[in-house]
């Protein structure tokens, strides 16, 4: 199938891939009494009286606003909000596909940060939870920072979800050639959103108080330069951040000198940058993570001819697929109901974990569940939810889905 000329076809058939639909019908004038004038006001009332009934009686409590500026769209640069809307009409699909929430695209027209930040916090009131996509970087991280006090979940997924679904992804590919976390050393090429987040996931950054959290032996972090080191003068401040917790020994060169005996690679970046004689220069059965789309940094074939013993990549077409619709959905679906103000590290953790346990036993093939699995996002969400209430000091208990 030629993906390309089936989608120009099916977007301009639906004209558009989401809509909103009434919870009810209005059929009688009693319908409308109730749902509008007068019997509306009641409801109105209530909140006006007690903000937090908010929750109860509108569609705030299953409701999140997926936020971009189009500065970042998949593999596409910045194409702006406007070319924008499709994927986030799709990730809204997944959001109710996977974890029953509605959710709506915000495409916004400026990358400015003040402007984007203060955009969020006005229309926040209508919305349980804000996915943040496709915003670039270093931008993104301010974002997403200066919004965790909005009281309500915000969660750059180009970040957080995929280094989830990676962690997920690797416990179960450490389990099956043997190796313990805490003895991998990890070399991710890409230093944007997603490959600072994996680092800082993997090195139990934002989790150091928490038991559960099992930091690899080291990360080493490249960019389209090379390896990011400390005799570097070309580093932005996120990427200069990074050197607190990876590269721990200042290795310089290429990527192709930083995975000289590394146990994993992890590729968020561009297509086509190793061969099989680089993968043979890694330690014994090392694993590979090839997550550029769509073109991965080495073909699986590729990297097994040179003794790879797991590969993943993000293709569907392929065994292995390190997807964020494992993650998202699951993740908000727990926050929602939990009513949770953010995203903790713990709750991240408990996402991975939840991933990395739909698989039983991991296999060569199988470390990590298929895309569609709808299971997963039960799981995650439930997982997600306990972490939540656990240290909110709440009971332990599972409502289930509101949609």
């Amino acid at each position: 199938m030629n993906y390309s000329e089936e989608s120009l076809k099916l977007h301009s058939l639906l004209k558009g891939k989401i809509g909103i639909r009434n919870q009810m019908d209005v059929r009688t004038s009693e319908h409308l009494s109730l749902v509008y004038s007068p019997g509306v006001a009641a409801p109105c009332i209530e909140i006006a009286k007690d903000p937090e009934k908010v929750w109860e009686y509108t569609l705030k409590s299953n409701t999140v606003a997926i936020v971009s500026d189009g500065s970042a769209v998949l593999g596409l640069g910045n194409i702006g909000a406007e070319a924008s809307i499709p994927v986030m009409e799709g990730k809204a699909m997944l959001f109710r596909q996977f974890g029953h929430i509605n959710a709506f695209p915000i495409c916004l027209n400026t990358q400015d940060v003040d402007e984007i930040v203060e955009t969020v916090r006005r229309i926040a009131p209508v919305f349980g939870g804000i996915n943040l996509e496709d915003i670039a970087a270093p931008r993104s991280f301010e974002v997403e920072e200066r919004l965790q006090d909005l009281g309500i979940p915000v969660f750059h997924d180009d970040q957080h979800g995929t280094a989830i679904v990676v962690l997920g992804a690797l416990i179960n590919a450490a389990k099956l050639v043997g190796k313990p976390l805490e003895e991998l050393s990890v070399v991710i090429n890409g230093a944007g959103a997603a490959g600072v987040a994996i680092a800082r996931l993997l090195r139990c950054i934002d989790n150091e108080n928490n038991t559960a959290c099992i930091p690899v032996k080291e990360i080493i972090l490249c960019d389209s330069k090379g390896i990011i080191s400390r005799d570097r003068d070309n580093l932005n401040s996120s990427k200069q951040a990074t050197l607190g917790y990876t590269n721990p020994n200042n290795k310089s060169g290429s990527i192709k000198d930083a995975i000289v005996g590394a146990d994993v690679f992890i590729g968020v970046s561009v297509g086509n940058i190793l061969t099989a004689d680089d993968i043979r220069t890694m330690a014994k059965d090392p694993i590979i993570f090839a997550l550029a789309n769509p073109t991965p940094e080495i073909m699986p074939e590729e990297a097994y001819k040179g003794g790879a013993a797991v590969v993943g990549t993000g293709r569907s077409d392929l065994p292995n697929q390190v997807n964020n619709v494992l993650g998202f959905p699951g993740i908000f679906r727990g926050a929602l109901d939990a009513r949770a103000k953010v995203i903790s590290p713990k709750m991240k953790l408990a996402a991975a974990y939840a991933i990395a346990d739909c698989v039983h036993p991991p296999t060569r093939d199988m470390i990590i569940p298929p895309a569609l699995n709808e299971v997963v996002a039960y799981k995650v969400a439930k997982a997600v939810k306990e972490a939540a209430l656990a240290e909110m000091g709440l009971p332990d208990e599972m409502t289930g889905y509101n949609g």
